[in-house]
């Protein structure tokens, strides 16, 4: 059973359990009364890290300190830490586990503990004590009421992601590097945007003989003081431009749905016709920035045109997700935290818990070929890896799909020499059949069963082989290629008239 802080004083069972403090945001001046007892009390008391102004008060403590030495990201570490921590109760020894500031903010292996099926299911007992947070010290240096502001709390680490969109305040927490602080200064462009650089107030060692509270100019944000781990940020009002544009032109969308009679009248089938002609009309684009390599003023408007062209699919998508939202189905927020998931989870090289998922660098590129194929299946439930593939594919694409996914269960394609070889063979028995008008049957030792192939027989065996030859020499896309081809003999058409 999980004794959460919030829920009050519980009826704690008798035997092994772990105790999860804080040590508040500073010196152990600020530590609760109650954790320091619990320390005095405790069989064994683990930190999760020795880098905190109270950590040291903590006499003949543990840490986990080696774990962040040996392992490669804070996800594993943390991991790690639970593990390590369930097994110690496990065992029958009581521990006292002291975090940083609060157990309860921003403290993700008490998240992780929390989901832990021995904690989940009552067989190791858990209890969060409260503490008080490097918050309330940010809110009681700024004067600033939390809940009148409106204030949302955000990782550095995250914040392009996590402050799309929002216009503040907020509070940029782990602002522990210059890199991080790059980051966060980069990802939002206030000249292009249109909008002024706010002020920043760095907040730094906050409780400390050696606190910091000041304001710096967004571009000095990562060259004006030295971070740590015990550095923050307030902004006062910002709006990442990427999350702020997107979030107007889905508003524009339900002000479109309200107010235009045509917006209005539309439905998904009725859009569909849209929808190909715009990732068509992409298609091109992408075509037209191919063709501009090299030539500055043509590269400039392939690049226009690819942009104008993205954003009128793009409102496709929103246009369908409203709809849907009117419907009630789901939102655009569902579509983007889906795609999102989806992505994470086939990805387990970068984002999985262990070796077995391919976890590191230089992954085979056919293994993680092969891993995706496995999980879109058993993800979607089907039978075979060809189903969800489109029929109205074009056929070429069609083809190359295919075999791509054939190659991922184990199938054999003919190599360059044969495939040749075999082409060699159709195109004889295309010229044969060409000269013998027997009306579309070809004669000769290929001949299959009794009737022979036809000409379209020979046509598709040369396509489709075609499609593993342009794989084989290069990887081109043969959809692609030849629309390409098609696109320049248009252009000597014209010219001719």
């Amino acid at each position: 059973m999980v004794e959460a802080a919030a829920a009050g004083t519980a009826v704690r069972r008798q035997g092994p359990r772990l105790d999860v403090i804080g040590l508040g945001p500073a010196g152990p001046e600020l530590m609760t009364a109650e954790s320091l007892r619990l320390v005095e009390a405790a069989d064994r008391v683990v930190l999760r890290t020795t880098r905190h102004p109270a950590a040291a008060s903590l006499a003949g403590a543990e840490s986990f300190d080696h774990h962040y030495e040996e392992l490669p990201t804070f996800d594993a570490v943390y991991r790690a830490i639970v593990a390590d921590l369930v097994a110690a109760v496990r065992s029958g020894r009581s521990v006292v586990y002291a975090v940083p500031g609060s157990p309860a903010v921003a403290e993700r292996t008490v998240v992780l503990l929390r989901r832990d099926p021995a904690v989940v299911s009552g067989e190791v007992e858990v209890s969060v004590h409260p503490a008080l947070s490097f918050l309330d010290l940010v809110f009681s240096r700024l004067g600033v009421d939390p809940v009148a502001s409106g204030v949302r709390v955000v990782d550095g680490e995250t914040f392009a992601a996590d402050a799309a969109g929002e216009r503040g305040p907020l509070v940029v927490a782990q602002c522990w590097s210059r890199a991080i602080l790059s980051e966060i200064k980069l990802s939002a462009d206030w000249a292009t945007s249109g909008g002024a650089e706010p002020v920043v107030t760095v907040l730094h060692h906050l409780g400390l003989a050696d606190e910091v509270v000041r304001e710096v100019g967004w571009d000095e944000l990562d060259r004006s003081f030295a971070p740590d781990h015990l550095t923050a940020l307030w902004i006062p009002a910002a709006a990442a431009p990427v999350g702020r544009e997107l979030v107007q032109l889905d508003e524009l969308m339900h002000t479109l749905r309200r107010r235009c009679p045509w917006d209005r009248d539309q439905t998904h089938g009725s859009l569909a016709r849209h929808l190909l002609e715009e990732t068509y009309e992409v298609l091109e684009a992408i075509d037209r920035l191919g063709g501009a390599s090299g030539d500055g003023r043509a590269e400039e408007r392939a690049v226009a045109d690819l942009e104008e062209e993205l954003g009128d699919l793009l409102f496709q998508v929103y246009f369908h997700a409203t709809l849907a939202e009117e419907s009630g189905w789901f939102t655009l927020a569902d579509v983007a935290r889906g795609v999102h998931d989806k992505l994470v989870s086939r990805h387990p090289h970068l984002f999985g818990d262990g070796v077995g998922d391919g976890a590191g660098e230089g992954t085979d590129p056919e293994r993680l070929d092969r891993t995706w194929e496995a999980l879109k299946k058993a993800e979607k439930g089907r039978a075979s890896i060809t189903d969800g593939i489109p029929r109205a594919l074009p056929a070429l694409a069609l083809a190359a799909k295919l075999q791509r996914k054939a190659l991922t269960v184990g199938a054999e394609l003919p190599g360059v020499d044969a495939e040749v070889a075999r082409m060699t063979g159709w195109l004889e028995e295309l010229a044969t059949r060409a000269g013998d008008g027997d009306g579309g049957r070809v004669r000769g030792p290929t001949r299959v069963g009794g009737g022979g192939r036809t000409h379209d027989d020979l046509v598709a065996e040369l396509l489709f082989s075609l499609v593993n030859l342009a794989r084989l020499t290069g990887g081109s896309d043969p959809e692609g290629v030849l629309r390409q081809r098609a696109t320049a003999f248009r252009d000597t058409v014209r010219a001719l008239e």
